[in-house]
């Protein structure tokens, strides 16, 4: 059963969890974002809460008449402005970005949540961030709201040196833009080697490590051989060659 569209929490589901938040996305406006992102703005719907981090369950209309489950990390709220915006990845002839291309005022979408675990922990000593591309609307959310001087290590993949974005953030930063020069995203050892190469600081560190599956499952195992808790490793696979829509939880 569906929650009311002012975001109240629904009926519990037969598993015992409760039922994710329903709410109906508005949209208000649409423009071209850094990063080869379109960033749609909504009304923000009544009562709504989130952390830095989460994300929406979208239900993108497809060719068929059907709709697609497509999460979406929730980029920034303005709540003097009442609007929620999503940055929409451009990555091809997919529905997500399609329908983000053609959004104008006026549109309307189905939504659930917020939901999601990877979000900032402020009592660790320092944070590790990874991800690519379509990882960067979370990354630089985060980055955005974390607390003045927290000390963070972020890794970023992008196709080529011109996809990098400017972030403003309080935190004390250290960012590396790791390029494919122009290869295409998928499996490969970019990003784990950089990380396998990335000293763990003294102290309880939280690592944050999003993307595409078998790339954030090779970091995690990699920090989990190197002594991290795996409590304190918060891994999601984002996405897979082949697959459109969905994503992993990456536990062990």
């Amino acid at each position: 059963m569906d929650a009311s569209t002012n975001g109240s929490m629904a009926a519990s589901r037969p598993s015992g969890r409760p039922a994710l938040p329903s709410c109906r996305l508005v949209v208000r406006g649409a423009q071209d974002a850094p990063g080869n992102m379109r960033r749609v703005i909504f009304d923000l719907p009544g009562g709504f809460d989130y952390v830095p981090g989460q994300a929406l369950v979208t239900m993108i209309p497809l060719d068929d008449g059907a709709f697609g489950r497509r999460d979406y990390t929730i980029r920034s709220i303005d709540r003097a402005a009442r609007t929620l915006a999503i940055d929409f990845f451009l990555h091809g002839d997919t529905p997500g970005p399609n329908w983000a291309r053609q959004a104008k005022e006026g549109d309307e979408i189905d939504a659930r949540g917020p939901r999601g675990r990877t979000v900032f922990d402020p009592s660790a000593d320092w944070h590790l961030m990874t991800g690519d591309e379509t990882c960067i609307p979370a990354i630089a959310h985060i980055l955005e709201t974390a607390p003045d001087g927290s000390r963070v290590f972020a890794f970023i993949e992008v196709a080529t040196p011109q996809d990098r974005i400017e972030i403003d953030t309080r935190a004390a930063l250290e960012i590396v833009w790791l390029s494919r020069n122009g290869a295409p995203a998928g499996p490969s050892r970019l990003m784990s080697d950089a990380v396998a190469e990335f000293t763990l600081p003294q102290g309880r560190g939280k690592a944050y490590i999003i993307g595409e599956t078998s790339n954030v499952r090779a970091q995690r195992r990699d920090l989990v051989a190197r002594g991290m808790e795996r409590a304190d490793i918060l891994s999601e696979g984002y996405w897979r060659p082949g697959r459109v829509g969905g994503h992993d939880h990456v536990d062990d």
